[in-house]
């Protein structure tokens, strides 16, 4: 029996436990994000939970993963997203943790949530990881 695998179509990543507060977890899920797409692979964020708070102006320029590490998160965001990923917001954790879906930095294309991150986990061409 012969195996022939698909090239993978694309990473997609779900930022649940990566919260504010606990910022040395922070910088990680974008330098995957930042190496899979400078490889060409398309990657999508999910921001999730309490995660969504990095996509509120201000919060991501004021932390650091590292006090020896001169970027800040959202550097490490935008560098991801010059690379080519794409970042996404769920709509149920805006509105539960109180931010208005207007006011996000620019670097956020739009919303997506469960059923958009399901979608690509579900996909057998794609791969997700879990931060």
């Amino acid at each position: 029996m012969s195996f022939v695998e698909e090239p993978v179509a694309g990473l997609a990543i779900l930022l649940w436990a990566a919260d504010p507060g606990d910022p040395q977890r922070l910088a990680t899920p974008f330098f995957h994000a930042a190496a899979a797409a400078a490889m060409d692979i398309p990657v999508e964020i999910y921001f999730s939970a309490r995660s969504v708070h990095l996509l509120a102006p201000g919060v991501a320029a004021a932390l650091r993963a590292s006090e020896r590490h001169a970027k800040t998160v959202l550097d490490a965001m935008r560098e991801a997203v010059a690379h080519g990923a794409k970042l996404y917001a769920c709509g149920d954790a805006l509105e539960a943790q109180g931010i208005a879906p207007d006011t996000l930095i620019a670097e956020c294309h739009g919303r997506g949530g469960a059923v958009q991150f399901m979608a690509r986990a579900a996909d057998g061409r794609w791969r997700a990881l879990v931060f």
